[in-house]
Parts: C-alpha cells; structure tokens; sequence
C-alpha cells in the first residue's frame, strides 16, 4: 500500500469519506457488538489517537499493542487472548472493505472455526479454500473460494502455539484437516483494499453506489 501507508496504517486509509476500520466499527455496532480488541502494528500509535476508547461509536475498546514489525495475524490473536476471554470471538481483518451483516455469523461455531469466504477477485482467481455441502471447509478440494478475513475463531485453536511472529493460515488447514472448520459463502459486498489502485476503485465504486442510491431517492 505505500506510499499511502508511510505515513498512515491501513485500517485508518479513508474509504467513503471515514477511515477504513470505522465502517467495521459501524457494522460491529449495529450488530449488538460493543466489546472491540484492536491489535496496532505499523504506525500503530495512531490508531488509538483517532479512535480513543471507542464510545464515539458506543463501542468498548481495549488495545493491544504489537511490536515493531508486528506479530502477523495469527501472532497478533494469540497475544490479544487474554483480552478476548474463553468465547468464540470474531475476527476482521483490518485491510478489506465489506457490507457483511455480521449478524449472520455464529455465535459458536460448530468447531473450531467459521470462516466467510467470498467470490474469488481478480488478483486472486485461485482462492483460498473450497466450501463443501456439508458446510465444512476444506483445502485440497475446489472449486475454491476466497477466505473473506471475516471469522469466529475459538481460543482453543491457538492451543499450542507460543508467543511470537506467526501466520493464522497454518491453524485453521490444521483444523481443516480434522474437519473443524466450517463456513457460508457471501455473495454480498466485499473487497480487499490491498494496493493504493484496489483502494481507490474502491472508493469510485462506492461513490457512485452513493450518487445512484441519491438519484433514486
């Protein structure tokens, strides 16, 4: 994302006219969700300086910060648990735009995991994992769909790893390969804001949803 992100993380990157991790401030809210954990990375410090204590949004939020070079998504989990209690807890990811309803995820997932997996963009035409009948995830099956960066992760899949640097990826095939994930394929709004021209499409996009929903009225 540089150079947009040299100077500003990417959660707080403007999407619509606000900050990137407010839309999923806003979605969480209005799902019922008021307790929020935020993990900080690269120019973390700024996140807790335009967000504060989450009220303006009638949120909770306790942060977690990382340190330099950060601790990658599955590292970054692992040291917030103790925030996060002994409940399944869902986790988004800070670099994707969504219109998800995150009222339609469980509150207790099946196994150890649910994961939302989307249409296959672009820049990602292989996708990620394959969504069976049954609901279960798997890996070495397709046709495959992209894992969307939304899910409900039980603590227990963290339950022998270590303090540090790790991905999240690793977990969840190891659950995968036990038949403890599960997943729903939304077909709804969702993209992942992962290069400055991604991020800007993105705002043309919304813009003229915006000017079209404007017109209507």
């Amino acid at each position: 994302m540089r150079p947009l992100t040299d100077h500003t993380p990417k959660p707080l990157l403007p999407v619509a006219g606000k900050p990137l991790i407010v839309h999923h401030l806003e979605g969480l809210r209005a799902a019922g969700i008021v307790e929020v954990v935020i993990n900080t990375g690269h120019l973390g410090e700024q996140l807790p300086a335009a967000l504060g204590n989450g009220s303006a949004w009638g949120l909770r939020i306790a942060w977690s910060p990382e340190p330099p070079g950060a601790l990658e998504t599955g590292g970054g989990i692992f040291q917030a648990l103790p925030l996060l209690g002994q409940e399944p807890f869902i986790v988004i990811n800070g670099d994707i735009w969504t219109d998800y309803p995150f009222t339609q995820l469980p509150d207790t997932p099946s196994g150890l995991a649910h994961l939302v997996l989307v249409d296959n963009p672009p820049h990602h035409m292989g996708g990620d994992f394959a969504l069976l009948e049954d609901g279960r995830v798997m890996e070495h099956t397709s046709p495959r769909l992209t894992f969307s960066g939304i899910s409900v992760l039980r603590p227990g899949l963290f339950s022998h790893c270590q303090p540090g640097r790790f991905p999240l990826g690793p977990l969840l095939r190891r659950a995968m390969a036990m038949g403890k994930v599960s997943g729903k394929h939304y077909r709804g709004g969702w993209r992942d804001v992962g290069s400055p021209e991604r991020l800007a499409e993105l705002n043309v996009a919304l813009s003229a949803s915006e000017q079209r929903v404007a017109s209507s009225g």
